[in-house]
């Protein structure tokens, strides 16, 4: 039986918990890793918050698994990690992928501009 979009979803948002902008202020107190998953068109027409890593959606797994040579250090599994993207959905898919692969402490920040809003500092891309 195959799985829907709607399904592939409520199993992301189940997994990973969204957060708001003043939990993820709290985290990135901590050394939380923040990660944009948008894709690199939107992040250079918007910038990213401020010391985010851009990982767009497709390449998440290459950069957070240290057995490949895309692997970035900044991926540690026993560091918080801070998703967003244009609006929480590829975030949580992302979210769920990284818990599949052991990490623990994921959560979703949901969408850029509503983190920008609350008064997440930005900078260009």
């Amino acid at each position: 039986m195959s799985t829907s979009v709607k399904q592939l979803m409520a199993a992301a948002n189940e997994a990973v918990p969204k957060i708001s902008a003043d939990d993820a202020r709290k985290l990135m107190a901590k050394d939380a890793l923040v990660v944009d998953v948008r894709d690199g068109t939107e992040v250079a027409k918007t910038g990213k918050l401020k010391g985010a890593v851009h990982v767009s959606r497709g390449m998440i797994e290459f950069r957070a698994d240290a057995d490949t040579p895309y692997h970035d250090p900044q991926f540690r599994k026993d560091r918080p990690v801070i998703l967003y993207c244009a609006s929480g959905g590829r975030s949580a898919l992302a979210g769920k992928v990284l818990k599949d692969m052991g990490y623990t402490n994921v959560h979703n920040l949901g969408g850029f501009k509503d983190a920008a809003d609350a008064g997440l500092e930005v900078e260009p891309a």
